[in-house]
């Protein structure tokens, strides 16, 4: 089981960082968040100068590029782009002319367009307004989201690149000490069991 788990992340890893070896395509994700302050981060990886487009769906709705038809309702997202060394490439929260209006004549889906050069990226999915704070991934993000009376559902497109792959989620500050005094917690307790089951027994 461990051994298949290495192969797995090394065939993924090897995938992000020899892009030239795929040809570009497009890849579609939807999801919620847990709560208006946390983050979900994708990677992706560009093998040749690309425009790269970040898209978003869930705010208006509409038929991702999977063809997926994403029901509208979603908060209103913003997606921050970053290079492999973690510098802020730009954020959008705010299509405009780029993506549909809503019912209520918003356009707050995202439309993100860069030329890109060969290599690694990230990019993340946030509610209005936790901004990433830039100029580094590093300096993290406002902690001022808020679904503002809407689902938690996000939607978008990670549109011209070599892969593409969901990584994980940063939590509100709050929740990280929780998870730490937790982890000490099963830290201490399974240091604990070690040392009784170290003792050794012995029968007549």
């Amino acid at each position: 089981m461990k051994m298949g788990k290495v192969l797995a992340f090394g065939i993924a890893g090897a995938l992000l960082t020899s892009g030239t070896a795929a040809s570009a395509a497009d890849f579609s994700y939807t999801g919620s968040l847990p709560n208006a302050n946390a983050v979900q981060f994708f990677n992706f990886s560009v093998g040749t100068d690309s425009t790269v487009t970040l898209r978003s769906y869930s705010y208006a709705g509409g038929t991702n590029a999977a063809g997926q038809v994403i029901a509208r309702g979603g908060f209103d997202p913003i997606l921050a782009l970053f290079d492999s060394s973690g510098a802020l490439i730009g954020q959008n929260d705010d299509g405009g002319l780029n993506v549909p209006a809503d019912i209520n004549g918003n356009r707050y889906d995202v439309f993100l367009s860069r030329l890109l050069g060969p290599g690694n990226y990230t990019v993340s999915v946030a509610a209005f307004s936790n901004f990433a704070l830039g100029p580094n991934l590093s300096n993290g993000f406002q902690g001022t989201g808020s679904f503002n009376g809407r689902t938690n559902a996000w939607a978008f497109d990670i549109l011209n690149v070599n892969s593409a792959a969901q990584v994980g989620a940063v939590p509100e500050p709050g929740t990280w000490a929780l998870m730490l005094i937790g982890f000490g917690a099963v830290g201490a307790s399974l240091r604990r069991r070690r040392r009784v089951s170290a003792v050794p027994t012995f029968s007549n």
